[in-house]
């Protein structure tokens, strides 16, 4: 019969064989799905995975949507390399863009150079604040940062709904929840001519660098990472844990803040109740299929984004619900996790009787 035994030291070759495995999981997992739903298990490949890549402006949009996924991604994965568990970079994501958006209105429609890098700091500086309460709550009252975090992600719906509804509603929007549309001198220029590309993405692939260099060059990446990997060595060495939880988590708040600036400043071009996308949620996803790793982050987000607009394009040409996008999202952490337990274990072949 076959049984789990427990390797003498875990496998680099599973670790890195793992999200490819869960990859190529997913891909059988979700050809049964769709022959399941009654649907051309080949049709629904092509229009799921080839659809969203097929010419430049598909790709461009599969570009746009990885620039948040990216952004969130690494921040995250700074705190993760440590063993912070910050799990609300959604709320985190929704603080920035609503920073961001007051910086836009305060500016109203002055044409000033100014406006756009007051943005970029304000809508970091929004979710850096917003991840120093579970920062504070874990350091002072030993909370969870985990529980905090991720109810903090409720609290910050609820404050960006109390704005599009009330103060910051647009006078002339027909009544929806949302602000006035921004000024041209607060939205991010394009990088491509004819589509919808943002100067949001070098900034995302600017943030993956820095995120490289602050975790494998410099001397506070490397404590980080040993408290993550040798709990007990990072503490004989005399490393801060209180400084390391405000480290992971006042950076994985920026980047996240850093990526709803971008939304409000980009495509949306203002502040509405539908800014928290998900894009929190599905970088944690994205930063353990890349490894805790800036390019396999970078790799995992297009996968992501990839997810993202099949299920779009699977609700208009195969006539399924959007969700299946959160289909293949699960199926893929799901086979991760299964994947990742052979990292530490194999599989043995045990004859009856030994």
């Amino acid at each position: 019969m076959l049984e789990l035994e427990a390797r003498a030291e875990p496998s680099r070759l599973m670790a890195w064989a793992s999200p490819l495995l869960a990859v190529a999981l997913m891909l059988v997992g979700g050809l049964a799905v769709f022959a399941a739903l009654g649907k051309d298990p080949v049709e629904g490949f092509r229009v799921f995975f080839l659809n969203p890549v097929k010419d430049l402006y598909a790709l461009s949009e599969l570009l746009l949507k990885a620039t948040p996924l990216m952004l969130c991604a690494i921040g995250l994965a700074i705190g993760f390399r440590a063993n912070v568990w910050n799990i609300g970079a959604e709320g985190q994501f929704m603080l920035g863009a609503v920073a961001a958006t007051g910086v836009a209105l305060y500016f109203g429609d002055a044409e000033s150079a100014l406006v756009l890098p007051a943005m970029v700091l304000a809508g970091a500086a929004g979710g850096a604040a917003w991840a120093a309460i579970p920062a504070l709550l874990r350091t002072r009252f030993n909370a969870n940062e985990i529980l905090v975090s991720l109810m903090l992600v409720y609290v910050a719906q609820l404050f960006v709904s109390w704005l599009v509804f009330g103060p910051w509603k647009d006078p002339d929007g027909f009544n929806f929840p949302q602000t006035r549309m921004f000024a041209e001198a607060a939205t991010l220029p394009m990088v491509i001519e004819g589509t919808r590309l943002h100067f949001g993405f070098a900034i995302a692939l600017a943030a993956l660098v820095a995120g490289y260099a602050f975790i494998n060059r410099s001397h506070a990446g490397f404590r980080m990472r040993v408290a993550g990997e040798a709990a007990d060595a990072a503490r004989y060495a005399g490393f801060s844990a209180t400084r390391m939880i405000w480290v992971g988590l006042l950076l994985g708040g920026a980047a996240a803040g850093l990526a709803g600036m971008g939304e409000v400043a980009g495509p949306m071009g203002q502040l509405t109740d539908k800014v928290g996308s998900g894009y929190g949620f599905a970088a944690i996803i994205v930063a353990f299929v890349g490894r805790l790793n800036a390019f396999g982050i970078l790799l995992a987000s297009l996968l992501m984004a990839l997810l993202y607009i099949g299920g779009e394009q699977a609700q208009q040409y195969l006539n399924l619900p959007n969700s299946i996008s959160m289909v293949f999202q699960g199926m893929l952490l799901f086979f991760l996790l299964g994947a990742d337990v052979f990292i530490h274990y194999r599989l043995r072949l045990r004859r009856r009787g030994t």
